[in-house]
């Protein structure tokens, strides 16, 4: 008997190869794009869609696959948390409450209405990024008048209430998509009086790892977490962030923050191209 082989297969394991190449890839410059400037998830979104993910567990998978680096990122800010231990418990709260809701918000989104908003959400997520560092030098010149609270040592102590609604909306975000959420939460820190970059820093970190790590819970529980794109992307981004870690501080930030501008734009508009 002679066996022939079927072209459409070949060509399915061709395309099935290339899918495998271009997520691998993907997943390694998300790393390192989330260790030097963030944006990672520009790239390892669209990758693990690519596969064959439908868009809600897609984003969930990317959410679970990224979260570990934001774990390790904490525990470098231990000692600031501790200083302003009078805000981060709340904060933790608003992380918590808006991150399950956002979550439990994605879980209920029908798959073509998320589709649809993928890219509205990468574009927003594109400005975010564009307009980050013009923002971030108006808050420093808003603040110089007040800079010497900073480097006195003394802790400020917002309105409670009123920031834990603020960064509440922003976790809502973090749990339903989270791309430039990081930077949402430095400017919401910022403009309720902090000047102290390492205490923003390590707000916004717990902040974001508790409405992140929510979110992961809520996923999981629904069984929307795709295992093997997770577990890979996980792996081989780790290997990206720490292989770039070293050379973060030397990347100069303004071009950074143009790539990965640059970068949502190219893939929101591949979005409206294709989900027209």
């Amino acid at each position: 008997m002679i066996l022939i082989a079927d072209p459409l297969s070949r060509v399915s394991f061709a395309n099935i190869g290339w899918r495998w190449i271009w997520f691998t890839t993907a997943a390694f410059l998300a790393g390192v794009l989330n260790a030097v400037a963030g944006g990672g998830s520009f790239l390892s979104f669209p990758a693990i869609l690519g596969m064959g993910v439908l868009p809600v567990q897609a984003n969930a998978t990317n959410t679970v696959a990224i979260w570990p680096g934001q774990l390790t990122a904490l525990t470098a800010y231990r000692e600031d948390l501790r200083r302003n231990f009078h805000t981060a418990w709340p904060l933790a709260m608003a992380g918590i409450v808006g991150g399950m809701s956002g979550a439990f918000v994605l879980l209920h989104t029908p798959q073509l209405t998320f589709l649809r908003l993928v890219p509205w959400l990468i574009l927003g997520a594109a400005g975010l990024f564009a307009i980050s560092g013009p923002v971030t030098r108006w808050l420093v010149r808003r603040n110089l008048a007040q800079i010497e609270d900073a480097h006195s040592g003394r802790v400020h102590r917002p309105h409670r209430v009123a920031l834990f609604v603020a960064m509440s909306a922003v976790s809502f975000y973090a749990g339903y998509f989270g791309a430039g959420a990081g930077f949402l939460m430095i400017t919401t820190l910022s403009l309720f009086g902090y000047q102290d970059i390492h205490s923003i820093n390590s707000l916004k970190v717990l902040t974001n790892l508790l409405a992140n790590g929510t979110a992961c819970v809520l996923f999981i529980i629904s069984g929307k977490i795709m295992w093997d794109y997770c577990i890979a992307a996980m792996i081989v981004a780790a290997i990206g962030g720490y292989s770039s870690a070293r050379f973060a501080k030397r990347v100069p930030q303004q071009q950074l923050r143009m790539l990965v501008m640059i970068l949502g734009i190219v893939i929101a508009t591949w979005f409206f191209v294709r989900n027209p």
